[in-house]
């Protein structure tokens, strides 16, 4: 299995419910497809290096997780259809 670092940015005028279940998602889509979550790093919300749709601010949170090398394109297909994700990245974790 490769080590994956995963970081997404959320609206930051969702609720603390909804950013909770945004996070439970995410992390489920990685664990029902056989991979492993090392470490979940919610960073909150922080300001963005540039507007995205006039929004100034973002929810950051950061994951490690273990996978076959398909998990990362099913996870960012994800990505892609959730209203609530501005921005993402996954990427190989050069630090193993």
């Amino acid at each position: 299995m490769t080590q994956y670092e995963c970081l997404y940015i959320l609206k930051p005028d969702m609720e603390d419910e909804a950013k909770d279940a945004a996070v439970k998602k995410f992390s489920e889509i990685v664990t029902s497809n056989n991979g492993e979550i090392v470490k979940i790093d919610e960073w909150g919300k922080k300001r963005l290096a540039y507007p995205i749709n006039y929004i100034e601010d973002g929810y950051y949170v950061l994951m490690y997780f273990k996978s076959a090398p398909e998990l990362p394109s099913e996870l960012e297909r994800n990505f892609k259809i959730s209203d609530d994700i501005m921005r993402y990245m996954v990427t190989l974790d050069q630090s193993v």
